[in-house]
């Protein structure tokens, strides 16, 4: 099964290149093209092929079985989540804000920042102070 869909998505690719498998581009989201079976219809955003059957005059298509699996692998963690919230929500349970720093820790803080900054400022009126380069000679001008 794997190898027909494999098969069949190549063939989408590739099928532009010969006359019997051109089909006119179609403003949508999905594409169709004649199989051995039926057709393939290739979902144009998200890359996957779909088997489709003619069945009573109505067109049915069916996952191929590896999607089908993953479809219901990610259907039955989607579940769990919801229900796992929803007990949550019954449960009294809130989102957890961040808590703020408190004032000392905002005081302590701004008291470090401003160590720093004079600190580097000290730097800087030093560096502006100096009349020569490392080497003796006049510190050249600024531009």
């Amino acid at each position: 099964m794997k190898k027909v869909v494999a098969a069949l998505a190549f063939g989408l690719a590739l099928g532009g290149s010969h006359s019997a498998w051109a089909q006119e581009a179609a403003p949508g989201r999905f594409s169709m093209q004649k199989a051995e079976t039926g057709f393939a219809r290739l979902d144009t955003e998200t890359g996957e092929v779909t088997l489709c059957q003619e069945k009573n005059g109505e067109l049915v298509c069916r996952m191929a079985a590896d999607e089908r699996a993953a479809f219901e692998r990610e259907l039955d963690l989607l579940t769990k989540r919801v229900e796992a919230l929803e007990k949550a929500v019954q449960g009294g349970a809130t989102a957890v804000k961040p808590d703020l720093p408190t004032d000392e820790e905002i005081d302590r803080t701004m008291s470090i920042m401003e160590r720093m900054m004079r600190k580097f400022m000290d730097i800087v009126k030093e560096l502006e102070g100096r009349d020569t380069t490392e080497e003796g000679g006049p510190v050249p001008d600024k531009t």
